[in-house]
């Protein structure tokens, strides 16, 4: 990497095709879809299967335009450097800190998950000293050196693999041999108030919620300046998106929706007064009785939502790291030790990511919803940025008559459906009156992100004068 040469170390090309595949994986299951679910369905009910087709469609989109990009050019800070290459410089400036900030917030949910995760077999366990106590665990993991982190991510990811695929295997089980109960059925996906039981509205209403299910498939990008051959690897793991989708998801929420009504399991999950009080998919096996299958499907959500936390821990330091290296973060944070680790982004990221234990102190009961709204705000921003700025990107190859080496999907008309998605996805926001406060935020962040970037032109500028006039 350029630029790095000032410095004690350099990151390692240390991650291998079954690291980056296994990151891809893990950024794209989550608290989304196991936690986040639930409110999914109290809004959507069965369409909610449909919900998931379309975000997860348009995500896959998003990823091809990104991956067209980082494959042409493989550099830490990825979503910064093409905003600010091929759009701009506050566009970069931007880009980096609200993907910085978007990372950290899934961080902070993620923690929050954990602790209602807990509570299903430790009840007595406050939620914020189960998220003090994993996010000191996740940070070690990430200053030990990239292996580590990668060998971490893998093993997270690889029990969510086989767990899903064990749990649709269960389930199917279930239905076709009967031993799921009379009440086991596909007929469950139309039989209780239709497909659509409240509604298209009610699905329109629930794509917000969607939405953050696929905050994380952008994860990817970050790893290209520490991957083995990323021109043939980061390819790969993107056109695998579309089918991990199609099978985690879709498979996963079609099986969990055939096993018991969908009204039945929402009343279930509301007994608490809190329906994202437990994960639907633990729910569902512990109501047909299988205690067994529940308690290991709720270790396996427990692992989902710490390779999600430790992705975004990782995610969250390159991005810094590349942001200092660029000069729209302070120069303190682009040191790398001997090891290849950045120390200092990971804990500058830690420091502001013990928010979390704060809020689950504070609200335990309201963290998830605020923070999950957040996470969707900031979400808009970068998928918007992201399509933006590889459609400026695109300009810039045609014009100097270059080919990419992986195309994105329709481009130019792709880019136009991806802006429009997220455009509808603020509309939707705002009629929520929950998480209204997360799309008025929007425009208020932009400005103190302006103000912050004039500042920063400022000092540079005035510490150029000084160099000069020192010559």
């Amino acid at each position: 990497m350029s630029g790095q040469n000032s410095h004690s170390g350099e990151l390692k090309r240390g991650l291998k095709n079954r690291h980056i595949q296994l990151i891809a994986l893990g950024g794209a299951i989550g608290t989304g879809l196991f936690l986040g679910s639930a409110g999914v369905l109290k809004s959507a009910g069965p369409s909610m299967i449909l919900g998931y087709a379309i975000c997860g469609f348009i995500a896959f989109m998003i990823m091809r335009q990104l991956g067209e990009m980082i494959v042409e050019e493989p550099v830490a800070g990825s979503f910064s450097h093409f905003a600010h290459k091929y759009w701009g410089g506050f566009a970069g400036f931007l880009s980096g800190w609200n993907c910085w900030i978007l990372y950290i917030l899934v961080g902070m949910s993620e923690l929050t998950a954990v602790g209602k995760y807990i509570h299903y077999w430790a009840p007595h366990i406050p939620s914020w000293v189960t998220a003090a106590g994993f996010f000191v665990l996740i940070n070690l993991i990430n200053l030990a050196n990239v292996k580590v982190f990668g060998e971490a991510e893998f093993w997270f990811a690889i029990i969510k693999v086989v767990a899903i695929v064990g749990m649709i295997g269960l389930g199917s089980y279930l239905l076709v041999s009967g031993h799921g109960g009379p009440q086991a059925s596909v007929s469950n996906l139309w039989s209780h108030g239709g497909f659509f039981p409240n509604g298209v509205s009610g699905l329109v209403m629930a794509m917000a919620i969607i939405m953050f299910s696929f905050g994380g498939l952008e994860m990817l990008g970050f790893t290209a300046a520490e991957a083995d051959k990323p021109k043939t690897v980061i390819p790969k793991a993107i056109n695998q998106v579309i089918y991990r989708i199609l099978i985690f998801y879709i498979g996963a929420l079609v099986i969990l929706l055939s096993l018991t009504p969908w009204d039945s399991l929402l009343q279930t999950l509301n007994a608490s007064g809190d329906s994202y009080s437990g994960s639907p998919f633990v729910q569902v096996f512990s109501m047909l009785g299988s205690n067994t299958a529940a308690h290991i499907l709720n270790f396996v959500v427990l692992t989902a939502a710490l390779s999600v936390y430790n992705s975004g821990t990782y995610c969250n330091s390159r991005m810094l790291l590349g942001m200092a290296e660029q000069g729209d973060a302070p120069k303190a944070l682009a040191k790398i030790d001997k090891r290849g680790v950045p120390v200092r982004s990971i804990l500058a990221s830690a420091a502001v990511t013990l928010i979390a234990v704060l809020l689950n102190y504070l609200i335990p009961q309201n963290a998830l919803e605020l923070l999950m709204s957040l996470v969707v705000a900031t979400l808009v921003i970068n998928w918007a940025m992201i399509s933006f700025s590889h459609f400026k990107f695109r300009q810039h190859m045609n014009k100097t008559r270059q080919t990419p080496l992986f195309k994105a999907l329709w481009y130019p008309y792709g880019n136009y459906i991806c802006l429009a998605f997220v455009a509808f996805i603020l509309g939707v926001m705002l009629l929520i009156p929950g998480i209204q406060i997360s799309v008025y935020a929007i425009p208020v962040w932009i400005v103190f992100m302006w103000v912050c970037y004039g500042i920063k032109n400022k000092r540079s500028a005035r510490q150029a004068l000084q160099a000069a006039s020192a010559k």
